[in-house]
């Protein structure tokens, strides 16, 4: 049987970049390719209902064994890596029996995880640590979450004398552009509870999340000859930069931790003709979040009355705090952290910094507070996952599913 390691690295083989321009779902084809794979691996182990829809969403069954009834349990993560860095021909490293040094990273010259700038590092000392070669992300997030849960339907299947109830798995697409729930049938899921396996460090336990929404700005700036320009031209990059700078420095995400919320530029592509800006906005508490939207709509608006309505604004919410949804079934919680206690682990729990697909099936009727798997600076070149977290997160998944059977 395959390592969950051994499974990882086949998983991020894969190009699955989700692509926020496309009006397709899922929105790259790439996606389905790793989908399908999914599905082929757990038709093999004896998963027979494995299918992937026409949407991207992948869904098995594992059968209970049980002769009693208990809560039928769900597990998701999804097969997407942000398009905020390239996940294309990635070459991760092994580092064995980290020292807690830097670690360079040697697809780019000069480019190290540093201990000074990551301190958290030296928590893995003696571990193995998988990285990149510093020219892509590593894809960790989720691809080490689809590998834990791949994992243990693999055990649960080949070892028919571990009890347990019914267990659903679900993999998504397009979770990292806010699209991941989109058409995700949660009655099909046929679940009662779920956990998605999309967390970051060891003992991550989340049911707190942002209230999040995109903001995407158009502006339409005249361009005239310079030589000429004198009370005529309009210069659309200027006009975005002076729009961003009306916006609060200190709630940029490099500024704020815990609950603090943000405006985050994502975005800026322009000419003096014209220019396109494209934001996040982030808060946990609701009432914070919609002053910050009212202030999106307010700082357009100073500028439409200044140049001559020349900005267009489309804001979408996107996805809320799964708190209140989760909160009445708290019980899912008091065993999350059963399971990792009994696996040695000490949860931390906390508000994610982010959101998940559980947010939004939280608000679908689908309960889903959010598990660590182990990974580390998504999103980026620095990207790395301990081994030894993956291989905890396997244990975590595998007292859950006996925490249910009883």
């Amino acid at each position: 049987m395959e390592t969950v390691t051994d499974k990882f690295i086949r998983y991020i083989s894969f190009e699955t970049t989700s692509d926020e321009n496309s009006t397709t779902h899922p929105s790259n084809l790439l996606e389905v390719k790793l989908s399908e794979q999914l599905v082929e691996e757990m038709k093999q182990i004896g998963i027979a209902d494995a299918a992937v829809d026409e949407n991207g969403y992948v869904m098995g069954t594992i059968p209970s064994n049980l002769d009693h009834e208990v809560p039928v349990l769900g597990f998701i993560a999804h097969v997407d890596t942000s398009p905020d860095a390239s996940g294309r021909d990635i070459k991760p490293q092994f580092i064995h029996d980290y020292d807690g040094t830097d670690i360079p990273l040697p697809g780019v010259p000069g480019l190290a995880l540093r201990v000074a700038d990551f301190p958290e590092l030296l928590d893995y000392k003696g571990q193995t640590l998988i990285t990149t070669d510093g020219t892509t992300l590593l894809g960790a997030d989720d691809k080490a979450g689809v590998a834990e849960i791949m994992y243990v339907a693999e055990y649960l299947m080949k070892h028919p004398e571990v009890k347990h109830g019914t267990i659903k798995i679900g993999f998504t697409p397009d979770e990292e552009i806010g699209c991941g729930v989109d058409f995700f049938d949660v009655e099909k899921f046929g679940a009662d509870f779920a956990y998605t396996m999309d967390g970051g460090a060891i003992g991550e336990l989340e049911y707190e999340n942002f209230n999040a929404a995109s903001a995407k700005l158009h502006i339409q700036g005249c361009n005239i000859h310079p030589g000429y320009a004198k009370g005529k031209m309009v210069n659309a990059i200027l006009v975005g930069m002076e729009l961003e700078g009306m916006l609060p420095v200190e709630q940029r995400p490099e500024y704020t931790s815990d609950y603090e919320g943000f405006f985050h530029i994502t975005g800026f592509t322009g000419t003096v003709e014209e220019a396109s800006i494209s934001y996040i906005i982030r808060d946990h508490d609701m009432k914070r979040f919609g002053q910050k939207k009212v202030l999106m709509q307010e700082v357009v608006s100073f500028i439409n009355k200044k140049y001559g309505d020349i900005v267009t604004l489309e804001l979408r919410d996107q996805y809320y705090n799964m708190r209140e949804m989760v909160e009445p079934h708290y019980h899912i919680i008091e065993k999350a952290i059963q399971a990792m206690e009994m696996a040695g682990i000490k949860p931390k729990v906390q508000p994610i910094r982010g959101g998940t697909d559980g947010a939004r099936l939280s608000f679908m009727g689908l309960p889903c507070p959010n598990i660590f798997a182990g990974g580390h600076n998504f999103h980026g070149k620095l990207e790395f996952v301990p081994v030894e977290s993956m291989e905890k997160a396997v244990e975590v998944i595998k007292n859950l599913i006996f925490l249910f059977s009883k």
